[in-house]
């Protein structure tokens, strides 16, 4: 497995490997690799003959007061992981190598960062938006994948691609759940013991949302009532946000009419964590 720690040598190798026929899969990661970033390398293996992955703690998508110093690393694991996983090279620039000095280029997808995460973390859309644009450009792939459960990354992402004729193809992973139910994240690593079982609402809330809708509830409002008094109603946990929402324009709805987006941000302790599904209204 090749290590690249220049942007240079990274496209050189995309441009040999182009000029040879062979299809380029790149996963984007901020490192900390857990089951849910392994799932999005094997789906790349099965879909390109050379996959690439990067590992860069993105600065620009963390607000000053957020947990980017903290941000969980450790480099030499997430070496083993990809090297298990068939990765044949793995992207690791520093901050110089993404940001040199006197940088000032960005990238903002206005409409559909805005809602949702975009509210109360108003950096974060144009930070990812930044890298990955910066990524591709590096790494030049065919595709890449990208985990469902930041919906909302996906999308914008997507109309990034979309909106400036970008040859790359944007493949959604489904979300990974541990064993009891969590949607996979870096960030579970903050969790105490004791917030676990609070943590673990929010799936059994997005749950309950789809049992509510199958039984023919189609007000927003109602469903997010009672999604929100599971959650938070003790006081265990803080919602940051809970909304329901068109799953292509990410604008709030009122009335479930078709598929909906169901997305929750809520902290528990320190820890903020996110988790959606797709409410899919019977017949």
């Amino acid at each position: 497995m090749r290590i690249i720690e220049t942007i240079a040598e990274m496209q050189q190798a995309a441009d040999n490997w182009r000029a040879h026929g062979e299809r380029i899969g790149f996963v984007p990661t901020m490192g900390f690799l857990h089951k849910g970033h392994l799932d999005l390398m094997r789906t790349a293996r099965r879909l390109s003959s050379q996959v690439v992955i990067s590992i860069f703690v993105n600065p620009t998508q963390f607000a000053p007061h957020e947990d980017f110093d903290s941000y969980p690393r450790d480099m030499q694991r997430d070496l083993d992981f990809a090297r298990e996983v068939g990765v044949d090279a793995v992207f690791t620039p520093n901050l110089h190598e993404m940001y040199p000095e006197g940088f000032q280029t960005y990238v903002t997808v206005t409409e559909v960062s805005k809602n949702l995460c975009g509210r109360s973390r108003p950096v974060f859309f144009r930070g990812v938006a930044t890298v990955v644009s910066k990524l591709f450009h590096a790494v030049k792939p065919h595709l890449s994948v990208f985990g469902e459960k930041d919906f909302q990354q996906l999308v914008t992402i997507r109309r990034m691609v979309r909106d400036m004729n970008m040859d790359v193809e944007i493949i959604g992973h489904p979300i990974v759940r541990e064993e009891d139910g969590l949607a996979m994240s870096s960030r579970n690593a903050y969790l105490r013991p004791e917030e676990r079982p609070v943590a673990l609402r929010l799936g059994r809330a997005l749950a309950l949302a789809q049992d509510l809708v199958s039984s023919g509830e189609r007000q927003v409002d109602a469903i997010l009532g009672k999604v929100s008094e599971f959650i938070a109603g003790d006081g265990a946990a803080k919602i940051d946000y809970a909304q329901i929402c068109d799953p292509n324009t990410l604008e709030d709805i009122a009335h479930i009419g078709g598929p909906a987006l169901l997305a929750l941000a809520v902290w528990v302790g320190k820890t903020r964590l996110i988790d959606n599904r797709i409410l899919q209204p019977s017949g």
